[in-house]
């Protein structure tokens, strides 16, 4: 038996799974493919066997790891309260140190530098009108040439921006701009230092790097107005600062950190009033799971969204559409599996439009064919319909 590797797991937190199996249904992976290595359960009972007894590194393992959505649906579903998700970032961060090659390390570091990512992005938009690139086949957007600049209009509240989303779809955050402004609010816009939140780096494994884009985002986002978060993604993060650097200053960051649908859903009565006029519109609401399962804040997208249009529930109990940030561009074939059974969802519930607060589900789901907008964008549609 070979020398035992530690992948770093809190050994309490490994020993407090029990494999009754109730966490199955909610685990995408497990549910395309019916493969116990592709459950939670089964992740587990491998770090326990790398862990404590010695089992190697093989490739079978990093298949199970790296098949992993990361979509946490398996933790509020589990009785015991496994904290699945720091396990599986633990077990990231110690492959991360035994990959000899890894592109995610240099092309997340793209990310927290905002001159170059938008440099690469408008270089990739002009490959894409030239038609040099396989967009659909790679999974992406159409990606703006040209975007209109935001500009601040108060400093009552933040609004985080981030990288990909900044660069890509800019004109989302502009619509959730106006809708807060609408409440009567100003909005202050945080600089480039505030480039990347650190998600996709910290899911990858990539922990020094997450955790200099923390802080990083903390110092551009100084003062105590709420930090507003149009991604879910994104949201979740930042509202784990906390746990991740544990330091009472990141603790404070995170309590200011709150979903805009979550703030919107307080501040209701202070937005705009159209009557029916759009209530014809149907839209079926795609909860990002960041959002429903770490950030437990998905009602609030009902409860604001609601007021303009016609609210539809998926009957699939809230499961991954398979993006997954980087997810759907490593594991195409399974990400592709998970989405078919998102979209036969999306067909049974008749609605006009999907919504979903996540730019990595809007893609993923656009993909398919589907028409995906961010909730706020259709709530910006019907407050400004007659402008």
């Amino acid at each position: 038996m070979s020398a035992r590797v530690s992948l770093g797991i809190d050994p309490e937190e490994l020993t407090s799974c029990v494999a009754c199996g109730l966490c199955l249904p909610h685990c995408p992976t497990f549910r395309v493919t019916g493969e116990e290595w592709a459950s939670p359960r089964g992740r587990i009972s491998a770090m326990r066997q790398v862990q404590d007894h010695g089992m190697a590194i093989d490739r079978a393992f990093l298949a199970s790891m790296d098949s992993c959505v990361q979509c946490r649906g398996c933790e509020p579903a589990c009785p015991s309260g496994v904290p699945f998700g720091s396990m599986m970032e633990a077990t990231q961060a110690s492959l991360a140190s035994r990959r000899r090659i890894d592109w995610r390390r240099w092309g997340f570091r793209v990310l927290g530098h905002r001159w170059l990512l938008n440099l690469l992005s408008r270089a990739l938009a002009m490959v894409q009108r030239l038609r040099l690139v396989p967009s659909k086949r790679l999974g992406l957007p159409k990606i703006p040439l040209i975007q209109d600049r935001l500009r601040a209009s108060g400093d009552e509240v933040w609004l985080f921006t981030g990288c990909v989303m900044d660069a890509w779809q800019r004109s989302t955050h502009a619509a959730v701009k106006r809708v807060v402004e609408s409440a009567g609010v100003g909005v202050d816009l945080p600089g480039a230092a505030a480039g990347c939140c650190g998600a996709l780096s910290l899911h990858a494994g990539l922990e020094n790097h997450a955790r200099a884009l923390a802080i990083r985002t903390m110092g551009a986002l100084e003062g105590s107005a709420p930090i507003l978060v149009d991604s879910a993604g994104c949201g979740a993060a930042l509202k784990e600062y906390g746990k991740h650097l544990g330091t009472p200053e990141a603790v404070a960051f995170s309590e200011r950190v709150v979903d805009v649908h979550e703030w919107l859903a307080v501040q209701a009565d202070r937005l705009p009033s159209v009557g029916e006029r759009r209530q014809d519109v149907t839209v079926a609401i795609h909860d990002p799971c960041h959002l429903r399962h770490v950030q437990r804040a998905h009602q609030s997208v009902a409860d604001v969204l609601s007021r303009y249009a016609t609210v539809v529930t998926l009957d699939d109990e809230g499961l991954c559409c398979g993006a997954g940030g980087a997810y759907a561009a490593m594991q195409p074939e399974l990400a592709a599996s998970i989405r078919d059974r998102k979209l036969e969802a999306i067909n049974r519930s008749g609605a006009d439009i999907v919504a979903s607060a996540n730019p990595g589900c809007t893609i993923h789901l656009a993909n398919a064919g589907v028409d995906v907008r961010h909730p706020l964008e259709i709530v910006d549609e019907a407050i400004n319909y007659d402008r």
